[in-house]
């Protein structure tokens, strides 16, 4: 597969940025207006994007970019109508199966075994004991400060990797749906089940967005309740 725009792996997502795919799209229209406009689709900052400043050798100067997520990119190429967007929306799906490939997730996962065994083998006995010893102390405390409001799941990864166990947003939505917390399939895909509503640990926010054209559209967005935190923290730590 040829490689149309460089994507970055990391944080268990693809990403890539929104400047080269506005160059690649062939669009006239300035990009600082262009993303803005994008943006008009109900994209969120540091869900679907984060903000970053990049260098133009050409220009010497620095120019404001953003890091997109695949699942954005996908959408703003099939938004533009156009054979380039037909065109690079074709490969970020082939990017996406092929990152979702059962040889893929197994790669990440023995490359993730690796460092762990390594960062085991090069810590000391000593620093091993004293971290257990202090880690049910930082949990309580972090559980505690997280439990007054409701937050994304992908909050929730990056608090289970602030108490010591590593985990992604893409890892973590895996497990809650694998185990019966999220539903898998259909309308209601990633949407919280029965079981974990009866037990509390997730609510269902709902929210009412106007399009450019003057159509509105509902978007409901699971988060973890305070009571979801400290279950799912001490459960994976545990």
């Amino acid at each position: 597969m040829n490689e149309l725009l460089k994507v970055n792996y990391d944080n268990d997502r693809i990403t890539l940025s929104a400047r080269e795919l506005h160059k690649f799209l062939g669009v006239t229209e300035r990009f600082g207006n262009w993303f803005e406009r994008m943006n008009q689709y109900g994209f969120q900052e540091s869900i679907d994007y984060l903000g970053r400043k990049v260098f133009n050798t050409q220009a010497h100067q620095e120019l404001q970019d953003y890091e997109i997520t695949l699942d954005m990119a996908k959408e703003i190429a099939m938004i533009q109508r156009s054979d380039k967007g037909k065109e690079v929306r074709q490969y970020f799906l082939e990017l996406e199966r092929r990152w979702n490939s059962p040889e893929a997730v197994m790669n990440r996962a023995l490359e993730y075994s690796r460092k762990q065994v390594k960062a085991l083998m090069e810590e000391k006995q000593g620093l091993i004991k004293e971290n257990k010893e202090l880690k049910p102390k930082a949990l309580f405390a972090d559980a505690v400060s997280a439990s007054n409001e409701s937050i994304l799941i992908g909050q929730l990864a990056k608090l289970i990797r602030q108490n010591g166990y590593e985990i992604g947003q893409n890892r973590l939505f895996e497990y809650l749906r694998e185990n019966g917390y999220l539903i898998k399939k259909g309308e209601r895909y990633n949407q919280p089940t029965q079981k974990s509503m009866d037990l509390g640990l997730f609510e269902v926010k709902e929210r009412t967005i106007t399009n450019p054209d003057g159509s509105t559209r509902i978007t409901l967005t699971t988060k973890v309740t305070g009571k979801g935190q400290v279950y799912f923290i001490n459960k994976f730590l545990s």
